[in-house]
């Protein structure tokens, strides 16, 4: 099973890897490889609500899904939107970035690492959105309970994850004028471009937010129809054509799912640029990581095992939520890219050891009663 789904994912990763010691030795290598790690940490909990919705489709547009979805997510939103990220921040054409990339690094690197203060604040602000709007979330099962109890009894004034974000583009923006008054420097008008720049991030978040609520409200508008015209059908005695209704709310799921995949592959693709500005290995590693993310939800569909692991979408997005700090941290400072890389990936793994011992205290207590007893899930 483990073989027939991740096969190509596989194959897949040994390409990318040769291909990254080829273009830039060892080196290279690590690079691509803490980027497929970053991708798949961030991208999980899209792969979890992905399964949860894609079970509920049939198998046409399962395959749908799992072929034009993987077209749209890998090569569109992982390969050709880091490029068109460049060009806009550097004011120049995909295919010049593209050149350039290939035949000029240097001059590359250069107009990179002069939009970089643009780049981190439009990301920045992305990704500390989903991060705050998920801890100031009340859930049933908490993974850090000390801090998400009190956390949830705050995110019910309304708009504060906007307000508080709002406050930490004001802070950085301020922090970089000051260093480029600081320096003698030409651009004091940087911070108004970080500023800028920060609050497209949170406008595009709200947008792509929007854009997946009202999918969200058409598939349940959707399954109320269903369910209405299949109890009608029933009294009246008539045939329900299954296709057609299966069609019909296939469609709107298959919608919704690319809203939000776009918008879970937008945070792996953002947070890429903390770790590099080369765009060959951020398309090798983010590549990689995507076609794991798609096994992924394919493997959790066929096992139906989603709720094994608890924790680990908390885990992915306190991840998610180091890099927005990072991000709005490297307008000013250079971060070492091991330890952006390293912070998300000890998150994953303390949120999956978390899920192991709850899921062994939990059979411990089944096995202690008989299998009576309900045991607490929150810590």
């Amino acid at each position: 099973m483990v073989l027939k789904t991740f096969g190509w994912s596989f194959a897949i990763t040994a390409l990318g890897l040769v291909a990254a010691v080829l273009y830039g030795g060892w080196e290279a290598f690590g690079i691509v490889a803490i980027l497929c790690v970053l991708e798949i940490s961030l991208s999980f909990d899209n792969a979890v609500v992905n399964a949860g919705i894609l079970k509920k489709m049939n198998a046409f547009w399962q395959k749908i899904f799992l072929t034009i979805g993987v077209l749209i997510a890998v090569f569109g939103m992982r390969l050709v939107f880091p490029v068109v990220i460049v060009a806009i921040s550097a004011k120049i054409g995909p295919i010049e970035a593209v050149d350039l990339a290939l035949n000029d690094a240097e001059r590359y690197e250069q107009l990179v690492t002069d939009a970089h203060p643009s780049i981190a604040a439009f990301g920045g602000m992305f990704l500390l959105m989903i991060f705050l709007d998920f801890i100031f979330e009340d859930r049933d099962i908490k993974w850090l309970g000390w801090l998400e109890r009190p956390l949830a009894k705050l995110g019910k004034i309304d708009m504060l994850s906007v307000c508080i974000a709002l406050i930490v583009l004001a802070v950085s923006a301020m922090t970089f004028a000051t260093q480029a008054h600081q320096h003698g420097g030409t651009h004091i008008d940087a911070a108004s471009t970080v500023l800028l720049s920060g609050v497209f991030g949170l406008i595009t978040y709200l947008v792509v937010g929007g854009l997946s609520s009202f999918f969200e409200n058409k598939l349940e508008e959707e399954e109320e129809r269903e369910h209405e015209a299949e109890e009608e059908a029933k009294r009246s005695g008539k045939k329900v054509t299954a296709i057609q209704l299966a069609g019909k709310a296939a469609f709107f799921m298959f919608l919704y799912l690319e809203v939000l995949d776009a918008s879970f592959s937008f945070d792996g693709v953002i947070g890429a640029f903390a770790i590099t500005n080369d765009i060959v290995l951020m398309a090798l590693g983010l590549g990689v990581g995507a076609m794991y993310v798609r096994s992924l939800t394919v493997y959790l569909v066929r096992q139906g095992t989603l709720d094994d692991y608890v924790y680990l979408e908390h885990g992915a997005h306190y991840a998610i939520g180091a890099l927005a700090v990072i991000l709005m941290i490297s307008i000013r400072f250079q971060i070492p890219e091991i330890v952006t890389g390293g912070i998300g990936v000890a998150l994953i793994a303390w949120s999956f050891w978390s899920s192991v011992r709850r899921n062994k205290a939990l059979a411990a207590a089944e096995g202690g009663s008989g299998g009576k007893t309900e045991v607490s899930a929150g810590v």
